[in-house]
């Protein structure tokens, strides 16, 4: 049995990782600390906790330490334990947002200008992140247009060169045509583009547009005259005013009274490149130092663009040991600088307005949406929490269900929940509807902490009045009272209204209609892909999986050995045992079985 107040006596006083589980074994939260003692202590001690640490300390079951070297290697171990685990209580960011980003394969002869969201370690220079993929590719169509280099995917020597040689958008290098030292000066100067070194750039197009003219190179010359005025228009586009830094991020932090959000800016070359938000609606009430510093250690882990300086209005506790933890993680000095007057503080409070300003359009458009809701299906309170679901299968094999969430008017997939439907035999999609909403309903009512949360505050059903009178029917079981709506479709499988139970459609705006078509295809992309899972595991089963000992792995690894379930049969012990991880006890109850 754990004892908390008994395992606090034996902590060490070293640096180290502490993590907290809750009593199912979950990891809640990771932290970093120079004193494991110390800072373990303090979350079990009464003083002044916010609301989140208090709710966080009551779910906390027992707990574990690692203890490294220094406070180095703690954060490290910290950053890469918080994204693999994804605590609940720490700054998390999502993991499938990817960033656009230019790849120039310097690598090659003759390298190749692309835009990729793919960041791997094979000696190319990626240029970026660009929040708008729109920019990005803008860029690689000019650099493309003004640039001749090659546009095929494989330099392949070739019989004659291709289209864009005849159209003057390429060398032809595949026909040697141009040499490696030619080709290169070119991509020279678009690194140095990307780079935002505009002033060198234009410099040298000036000495080559005198040389051309000086030769009576009059094409030349324009050429390079009109490759000169491109870039400066696109420079100039970019341009943000007044800021000197050549490579910096700044980062700005806004919190409402529900959530917090964080703006962060990419300056590269004195140019803004593009930018990105990130929204946290269960730390409302962590101090901003340690949302600054869980989002900066989150943000920069596996980074491949990290930025010379990064500027925050606040000065953030552990600031020394992350700035030698991203120099280290980046090859060069890496500074976090908190401005306290000039354009640098300037910069800092855009971001921190931009924030602001996201957070609210954000907040007024889900306000805008709960009121017109409301209003639509005439509501006493705010619909805070509507739920729907969908029954998937293929001719009544495989009946499953899903249901997903909308709260405080945004789609929650991490809510979705799956169900297979156990007591519906036959093809009966309202009679699977009544049973997996009467299930769901038992979860609130009768069990606690099943992940299902509070009764939703509506129920929308994907279709007609079938379906609404199965929820209904589920509903009343219950002795509930929370509403029913269907979603009714068009002909393009889009939502035109809303139903109720007594089949009047309610109008509703374009907005609203876009929303609840978001939200039945989440649903019913939840129930086709679970339902496919469950009919591909169906599909591969076989006589294999009666036989005890042997699981999925073996099962697969006899399969490629023999190539069927009918070889198999008819081998020999002695055959059976030549298969990767099949033992003397396996052979024999796979001989057992078929014999």
């Amino acid at each position: 049995m754990f004892q908390i107040e008994e395992e606090l006596k034996k902590l060490p006083n070293k640096p180290g990782v502490y993590i907290m589980k809750d009593s199912k074994d979950n990891i809640i939260y990771v932290g970093k600390a120079v004193s494991l003692k110390n800072r373990v202590r303090q979350y079990f001690r009464k003083n002044n906790k916010t609301k989140r640490i208090e709710n966080m300390v009551s779910l906390i079951d027992h707990f574990e330490y690692i203890v490294v070297d220094n406070e180095a290697e703690a954060l490290i171990l910290e950053c890469n334990l918080i994204k693999k685990h994804r605590p609940k209580f720490n700054v998390l960011l999502k993991d499938d947002k990817t960033y656009p980003y230019i790849k120039i394969d310097i690598k090659s002869d003759f390298p190749t200008v692309t835009y990729t969201r793919r960041i791997i370690n094979d000696g190319a220079k990626y240029f970026g992140p660009y929040a708008s993929p729109g920019a990005a590719k803008e860029m690689v169509d000019f650099i493309k247009e003004k640039y001749k280099i090659r546009q095929c995917r494989t330099l392949k020597k070739r019989t004659r060169p291709c289209l864009n040689y005849h159209i003057k958008r390429c060398l032809a290098p595949c026909m040697g045509y141009i040499k490696k030292e030619e080709y290169r000066k070119q991509i020279n100067e678009i690194i140095d583009l990307l780079e935002g070194k505009i002033s060198k750039i234009l410099k040298e197009l000036e000495n080559q547009m005198k040389e051309a003219a000086n030769k009576l190179e009059f094409e030349k010359a324009a050429e390079l005259r009109d490759r000169k005025q491109a870039i400066i228009r696109a420079s100039e586009k970019q341009k943000v005013s007044n800021i000197s830094e050549n490579n910096i991020d700044v980062i700005g932090i806004y919190k409402s009274q529900l959530e917090v959000c964080i703006e962060i800016f990419f300056v590269r070359g004195s140019k803004m490149i593009g930018r990105e938000h990130y929204f946290f609606n269960e730390l409302k009430d962590m101090e901003i130092q340690e949302l600054l510093s869980g989002f900066v250690k989150q943000y920069y882990i596996d980074n491949p663009n990290i930025p010379s300086k990064i500027m925050l209005r606040e000065e953030l506790e552990d600031k020394k040991i992350i700035e030698e933890w991203l120099s280290n993680e980046a090859g060069k000095k890496v500074e976090l600088k908190s401005p306290k007057k000039g354009e640098k503080l300037r910069f800092v409070e855009m971001a921190e307005n931009n924030a602001k300003v996201t957070l609210e359009n954000k907040e007024k458009e889900k306000n805008e949406i709960l009121l017109e809701l409301k209003k639509v299906l005439n509501l006493e309170k705010m619909p805070r929490k509507i739920e729907t679901y969908d029954i998937s299968n293929l001719a009544g094999e495989n009946m499953v269900a899903a249901m997903c969430v909308m709260q405080d008017g945004m789609i929650k997939k991490n809510l979705s929940r799956r169900f297979k439907i156990k007591t519906v035999l036959t093809q009966d999609d309202p009679r699977c509807m009544e049973e997996v909403i009467t299930r769901r309903l038992k979860y609130s009512i009768e069990k606690e902490n099943t992940g299902f949360g509070r009764l939703p505050d509506a129920i929308f059903a994907d279709g007609g009045i079938t379906q609404i009178r199965a929820t209904k029917k589920a509903i009343k079981k219950y002795h509930l009272d929370i509403p029913v709506y269907g979603m009714v479709k068009n002909d393009k499988h889009q939502t035109r209204a809303l139903m109720d139970e007594n089949r009047n459609e309610l109008e509703i705006s374009e907005n609203l209609k876009n929303l609840i078509t978001r939200f039945q295809d989440t649903v019913h992309d939840t129930a086709i892909t679970y339902h496919r899972k469950i009919r591909e595991k169906e599909i591969t089963k076989s006589e294999l999986d009666e036989i005890q000992g042997i699981g999925e792995k073996k099962k697969q690894e006899l399969l490629k050995y023999f190539g069927s379930v009918e070889k198999i049969k008819k081998a020999t012990e002695e055959d059976l045992m030549k298969v990767k991880g099949i033992t003397k006890n396996n052979a024999f109850e796979i001989w057992n079985k078929f014999k």
